[in-house]
C-alpha cells in the first residue's frame, strides 16, 4: 500500500473558509452575514483532499486577511516550526488565507520561515458556501503542491486557480476574478494539472529556511510608511509620516522611480531628519531606476544607489517595506539591505518588517 504524503493545513480564515449566512448566490456580503471555518472544518467540508494526502489540520485563527499583520506572521513562523517538530515526516505546509493580503503574508514568510518543507499559501475568490466556489479545488491543489517533491527548495509558494506562483513575485490583480494572482514580467512557476504538479522554472533567490531574517525573537516593528506619488503631490503625507515618528518611508513613485518636485523636497527633509528613505514605483512592472537627485539626498534605492545597479531589481512598495530594514532595522540603509530589496515589481503598499538577520549575506 502506498503511503500518502503528510501535509499540515494551518487556517487563518479568509474567503476560502467563509460560509455565507445569506445563501449560495452570495459573493459579496458573506464577510458580514456569515462565519469562517477553522482548518479542520474546511478539510471536513472537502473530504476529497484526503485522497491526495494525509492532512493534519491546525487551528490558528479565523479572521479576514485585512486583520493579519506582524503578530500573525510571527505566530505562523512558530506554528510551522511546531508542525515540523511534531511531525518529522511532514512533506509540506498549507496556509489558508484571505486574498486581500495573501501576497503580504506569503512574502513575509518567504523571508522569515525557518522550515525546510514547502509552504503553500492558498485562498479563494468565492466563499466556500458559494454555488461555484473555487475553495475546494484550490485547497486540494495547494495540498498536492505542498506534497510535491519538486516543490522542495522553491521557497514559499502561492497556489490558486491551478497556478503556482512565487511568493516574491506574485500580486493580486483583480477584485473578483478567479485568475486574480499574477506574477508580472516572469509568469507562473508551474501548474497544478489534473495528472500532476508541473513546474517550469525555479526562483534563483535564496529560499527558506536559508534566508537572512529571523523574527521569532522580535516583539514589535518600527513604523515604516508608504508615500504614494500623484500629480500635484506637495509632500504633505510624507511630512505627516515624519511627524508621526516614521523610521522609514517608501516612495511609491512615478515610473521609473520619480517624485513630484515638492514631494522630492519632503523626502529630502525626511533624510535630513534621519528617516531611511527607499524608492519603489507604482507602475506594476519593471525595474526601478535611481534618480541622481535622490541619491544625492541620501535616499536608498533598490537598484543600488551606490553605483551597483542590479539587473534583477524589481521592488514594489510592499516588498520594500518588508525589506527596507532587514539588515539595519531602520537605523541606516546599507548596500546589503539595498541588494535584498531588489526583489519584486512595483505594485501596491503593504508592510515593511524590521527583521533580525542571521549575519549571512542577503541575495
Amino acid at each position: 500500500m502506498t503511503t500518502k504524503p503528510k501535509v499540515a493545513v494551518i487556517g487563518t480564515g479568509g474567503t476560502i473558509t467563509a460560509i455565507s449566512g445569506i445563501g449560495p448566490l452570495d459573493l459579496t456580503e458573506y464577510t458580514s452575514s456569515g462565519h469562517m471555518l477553522e482548518a479542520d472544518e474546511l478539510v471536513a467540508r472537502y473530504p476529497e483532499v484526503a485522497s491526495v494526502a494525509e492532512v493534519i489540520p491546525i487551528r490558528f485563527k479565523a479572521v479576514p486577511s485585512t486583520a493579519v499583520g506582524f503578530p500573525e506572521w510571527k505566530a505562523l513562523v512558530l506554528a510551522a516550526d511546531k508542525a515540523v517538530a511534531d511531525h518529522p515526516d511532514l512533506a509540506g505546509i498549507v496556509v489558508l488565507h484571505g486574498t486581500a493580503s495573501l501576497e503580504e503574508t506569503a512574502y513575509a514568510l518567504s523571508l522569515t520561515a525557518k522550515v525546510a518543507v514547502p509552504i503553500v499559501l492558498v485562498g479563494a475568490q468565492r466563499p466556500a458556501s458559494a454555488l461555484s466556489t473555487d475553495a475546494g479545488l484550490n485547497l486540494v491543489n495547494a495540498v498536492r503542491t505542498a506534497a510535491a517533491p519538486d516543490a522542495r527548495g522553491m521557497g514559499v509558494l502561492v497556489c490558486l486557480n491551478d497556478e503556482i506562483q512565487c511568493a516574491r513575485e506574485v500580486t493580486k490583480t483583480s477584485t473578483g476574478r478567479l485568475q486574480t494572482f499574477r506574477s508580472p514580467d516572469f509568469g507562473v512557476l508551474g501548474h497544478a494539472d489534473g495528472d500532476r504538479i508541473a513546474f517550469y522554472r525555479r526562483p534563483i533567490r535564496r529560499a527558506v529556511p536559508d534566508t537572512e531574517f529571523d523574527i521569532r525573537g522580535l516583539d514589535a516593528l518600527p513604523r515604516v510608511d508608504i508615500a504614494y506619488s500623484y500629480a500635484g503631490n506637495d509632500g504633505t503625507a510624507t511630512r505627516a509620516f515624519i511627524a508621526a515618528g516614521a523610521q522609514g518611508i517608501i516612495g511609491a513613485a512615478f515610473a521609473p522611480g520619480l517624485l513630484a518636485p515638492a514631494e522630492t523636497d519632503a523626502f529630502k527633509e525626511a533624510v535630513a531628519a534621519g528617516v531611511v528613505v527607499a524608492m519603489s514605483s507604482r507602475a506594476g512592472s519593471g525595474r526601478v531606476f535611481a534618480p541622481a537627485k535622490l541619491r544625492e539626498a541620501g535616499g536608498a534605492h533598490p537598484a543600488g544607489a551606490r553605483a551597483d545597479p542590479d539587473a534583477r531589481s524589481r521592488a514594489n512598495p510592499s516588498d520594500v517595506r518588508h525589506l527596507l530594514t532587514g539588515q539595519t532595522r531602520v537605523q541606516k540603509a546599507t548596500r546589503t539591505s539595498q541588494r535584498v530589496i531588489a526583489g519584486k515589481a512595483t505594485r501596491i503598499a503593504v508592510r515593511t518588517m524590521s527583521l533580525a538577520t542571521n549575519g549571512s549575506t542577503p541575495r
